[in-house]
């Protein structure tokens, strides 16, 4: 069975050992015809795509305990996929999430690299600029380009640094494997969204067997 993360642009699908980043056009042409699971942040795309018969819904049967009501599924996911930590997604959006025992403990979102770069072109074409991913931290930069990408991942850096502390922390999404490398007690996982939705099935058909099994007596 594939497991589908449906986001603001891209399906992401799991077959269990591996992942395909597809636009929602290729992928829905690609696919209607499979049986699959998926989660989904994306109203409209869901709207496009509830009449795909083989096609399953799930995003109603990720809870996560201490969530709040507006908490987007794939946050809640990759939460699930580990009891303790901070979970970042780095996409569109940067989403940076706490777990403590099980239990998630709060979290904020930044703008993702890209939109950060926007930002600044919006201000001045001279500050049109690509990511230096070659950046270090541990000096001063003395050129535009280096000045920007500087700025953007120096405060991304300090304020997940204040929630840190002893935290291990877990980067997926399409720049945290970049990202990952100016923290330490850091690891990257694309997979890790996934995990956390095959966790939580398994614990909805555990404990539906279990009350099954004690109905029965």
């Amino acid at each position: 069975m594939l497991i589908v993360d449906i986001g603001n642009t891209n399906f992401h699908i799991y077959n269990g050992t591996s992942i395909v980043h597809l636009s929602h056009k290729k992928a829905i042409k690609k696919y209607k015809n499979k049986k699959l699971l998926y989660i989904s942040v994306n109203k409209k795309i869901n709207k496009k795509i509830k009449g795909i018969k083989k096609w399953r819904n799930i995003s109603d049967k990720i809870r996560l305990n201490g969530e709040y009501s507006t908490m987007g599924v794939d946050r809640k996911a990759l939460c699930l996929s580990k009891k303790n930590g901070i979970f970042i997604d780095a996409g569109s959006a940067i989403t940076v999430d706490i777990m403590r025992n099980g239990t998630y403990q709060g979290g904020f979102i930044l703008l993702g690299l890209r939109q950060y770069l926007k930002a600044y072109k919006d201000i001045s074409a001279v500050l049109d600029i690509q990511l230096n991913k070659n950046l270090s931290l541990n000096k001063l930069p003395k050129t535009t380009k280096d000045a920007i990408s500087y700025g953007i991942i120096s405060s991304i850096k300090a304020v997940i640094s204040l929630h840190q502390k002893e935290n291990r922390i877990y980067f997926s999404g399409g720049d945290g494997k970049f990202l990952s490398r100016f923290f330490k007690k850091s690891v990257y996982d694309e997979e890790l969204l996934f995990k956390g939705i095959i966790k939580s099935l398994r614990i909805k058909n555990r404990d539906k067997y279990d009350n099954n099994s004690t109905s029965k007596r």
